[in-house]
């Protein structure tokens, strides 16, 4: 395909310079202000603002905050690209001039990177509707953090009620910790299942001075805390892959009570059904012997608090679109990459329609920092993964590779004029 080709990514693309100083300074607004799941009213209305300029059909509110916006142009697929939206409860610990201006919150995984790149490429696509054909829908989704806003947005009645129509192929990108101007991808499962669990241990609380006259839930969580983790390395094949981590431990208030209750949370990460079923049980086993063993007065109680499935990519999407990335970019700048045990609900979106997905990553860090950390081996050291308080991507290239991936993607599966 000719870059003269009036069909071609490059036709399409070739206003992005022009519009690249825009984004910029979009990313970083979007980035001194973040919003957590559920609360991205600000970040929502910007996004059905531009929408609406660029000539999509918008609806706002959709599972609370989220916004869609379709482009109907002529007979084809029906083709859907997605972002979302949500920051995290973190502060930030960067240097950059557009840091979070909200204490305690921060775009830690790059959420203000997908919104930007997402309304380039609708941008792009929209002026460029000449070089394809078919319909286009661009949904951006409330608390991916959460594991619950791609539900959220369906329950709401995304396909059910007809607010976009149902999408034939699903398409989506994150950013990662890699130099920026680099595309990653994984065939089949790429994202790991992910369950999060609240496990309340009950006691019999007591002066500490007399703990012969208690039941310990602390000395019972605990002791749940340290057997657990032999579940992953004594209980699940070396093949099979999971993860157990427990992040949370509250009990009691000061230090000579022993409380009544002791209350842990834990994710779980697999990538298959089995090992799931296997790794949960084993988890609510533990709890419940941890709980006789210390003649608890009651059973522990276990809540979800959410749940997010397997990411599985298509491979014939995958094949096509990334055949397409390699042409645009070049195979130096195109890579396999392992599956990651994070979790991510954009699958729903594509499970509820019945519709392939691919979804792949976008370098975002400073490349020349990357290259150095990956000479001296000091990657896991030197560059912030998604979550850390310095995860601050390079607005330059990122952005600009960010929006071409979406773009390339998306004329790979629309039709052409």
């Amino acid at each position: 395909m000719s870059d003269r080709d009036p069909s071609s990514p490059a036709s399409v693309l070739e206003p992005l310079d022009a519009r690249l100083a825009d984004l910029v300074a979009l990313y970083e607004d979007l980035h001194r202000h973040p919003e957590l799941a559920y609360e991205e009213t600000r970040t929502a209305a910007e996004a059905a603002r531009r929408l609406t300029a660029y000539g999509y059909d918008v609806t706002t509110g959709i599972g609370v905050t989220g916004v869609t916006g379709v482009l109907r142009n002529g007979p084809g697929p029906v083709v859907l690209l997605r972002a979302d939206m949500d920051a995290l409860p973190v502060s930030e610990n960067s240097d950059v001039p557009y840091a979070s201006t909200v204490p305690g919150r921060m775009h830690a995984c790059g959420h203000d990177v997908h919104v930007t790149c997402l309304l380039g490429a609708a941008d792009l696509l929209a002026a460029g509707r000449a070089c394809w054909s078919g319909t286009l829908v661009v949904l951006f989704q409330p608390a991916e953090e959460a594991g619950s806003g791609a539900r959220a947005m369906l329950d709401d009645g995304l396909y059910s009620k007809q607010l976009v129509p149902v999408p034939d192929v699903v398409l989506a990108q994150h950013v990662a910790p890699f130099g920026a101007g680099l595309i990653a991808y994984c065939p089949g499962a790429c994202m790991a299942a992910a369950d999060t669990l609240e496990i309340t241990f009950h006691g019999t609380g007591g002066h500490g001075s007399r703990p012969e006259t208690t039941v310990d839930p602390i000395l019972m969580a605990a002791a749940f805390v340290q057997r657990v983790q032999s579940v992953v390395s004594r209980e699940i094949a070396a093949k099979e892959q999971a993860v157990v981590t427990v992040g949370s431990f509250h009990a009691g208030d000061t230090a000579n009570v022993i409380p009544d209750r002791a209350v842990v949370r834990l994710s779980v990460r697999s990538f298959d059904a089995n090992v799931r079923t296997a790794v949960l049980a084993a988890v609510e086993r533990i709890a419940r012997a941890e709980a006789a063993a210390s003649g608890a007065p009651e059973e522990p109680e276990t809540t979800v608090l959410d749940s997010f499935p397997v990411t599985v990519n298509d491979d014939a999407v995958l094949a096509a679109v990334t055949a397409d990335f390699t042409r645009h970019f070049g195979d130096q700048r195109v890579f396999a990459f392992d599956p990651a045990t994070g979790s991510e609900d954009a699958g729903l979106l594509a499970t509820a329609a019945g519709a392939p997905l691919y979804y792949w990553w976008l370098g975002g860090w400073d490349p020349d920092a990357f290259r150095t950390a990956l000479a001296a081996g000091r990657l896991a050291q030197d560059i912030p993964s998604n979550h850390s308080s310095r995860f601050v991507p390079v607005a330059r290239p990122t952005l600009s590779t960010g929006v071409q991936a979406l773009t390339v993607a998306a004329l790979a599966q629309l039709g052409r004029a």
